[in-house]
């Protein structure tokens, strides 16, 4: 006896797994999911759906630096927004007398309390050619720095730099002179470009001669503050230097230090410095 076959149903047209009323035979060749193709996007190998390669962009990791520093666009934003902020400074200054002399480094000042004035006087200049002169300087050797270190490890330097500069004068300047100026962070970036040249076996022979022309014009011409000139470059060679032989497997966290300690060490300078002035202060008064 014959028994009637029963007629099978034909197999169902696989739909986009995004677009289910799109029917596909193209797979993900990573998930495997059907992909209509407004969904296909080229890969090394086939295509994949755009989810798999959102996943896979996050898994790549960013390029960086020699030094640790991710790779961005070759616009050297932070030099050109120090430049402004110095150049807003300056006309503030010449439109109002009270912005130099509260913001200027003057040491009896800070021994009273006036802690500000170590970093503001970093952005304050006695005159046009005191500031065109720093602001070309930091034009020039401020965009490569800031691509080879990276944005937060060059402001970093910057920073510690002026304050480097800073501090020295709060040391051993005289108590009658006022100090202003970016120099101590310009000497710190001069002498962090030619650390950073030396590691990246550049010839550095042009940034030894602005750096020897440069001091020998701040031990010849009166007025100019050699203590914040040298403290601002022994500063940035000394903090770029950790920042680019630092070991590659714990080169953040040597960085990192590095920038701690050079903060904790000015710290107590200007700790010690402002206890031996409040001494001789308190001194001059018990005589008189």
């Amino acid at each position: 006896m014959s028994i009637p076959s029963t007629p099978q149903s034909p197999a169902e047209t696989p739909t986009c797994y995004r677009h289910p009323h799109r029917q596909t035979y193209v797979r993900c060749t990573r998930c495997q999911r059907y992909i209509c193709p407004e969904c296909m996007r080229s890969a090394a190998v086939g295509h994949q759906c755009v989810e798999c390669v959102a996943e896979g962009a996050r898994t790549v990791r960013a390029p960086r630096t020699q030094f640790g520093a991710p790779q961005r666009s070759a616009t050297p934003v932070l030099t050109y927004l120090l430049i402004a902020a110095n150049v807003v400074m300056f006309v503030l200054q010449t439109t109002s007398s009270e912005v130099e002399r509260r913001l200027a480094l003057w040491s009896p000042a800070v021994a009273d309390g006036e802690l500000w004035r170590l970093v503001t006087s970093a952005f304050l200049h006695f005159g046009i050619m005191h500031l065109l002169f720093n602001m070309w300087a930091l034009y020039v050797v401020g965009p490569p720095l800031e691509a080879a270190l990276g944005r937060l490890r060059f402001i970093a330097l910057y920073a510690l730099s002026a304050l480097g500069g800073s501090v020295v004068v709060y040391l051993i300047s005289p108590l009658e002179a006022a100090t202003a100026g970016a120099s101590g962070a310009v000497f710190g970036l001069f002498g962090a470009t030619f650390v950073v040249g030396r590691r990246l076996n550049l010839d550095v022979r042009w940034v030894v001669a602005l750096i020897v022309i440069n001091l020998v014009l701040t031990f010849t011409i009166p007025g100019i503050s050699w203590q914040g000139h040298i403290g601002g470059l022994v500063t940035g060679a000394a903090v770029a230097t950790a920042y680019v032989y630092a070991p590659h497997q714990r080169r953040n966290m040597i960085q990192a230090a590095v920038t701690v300690v050079f903060l904790a060490l000015f710290a107590a300078l200007i700790w010690w410095r402002t206890n031996d002035l409040l001494g001789q202060f308190t001194g001059v008064i018990g005589l008189g």
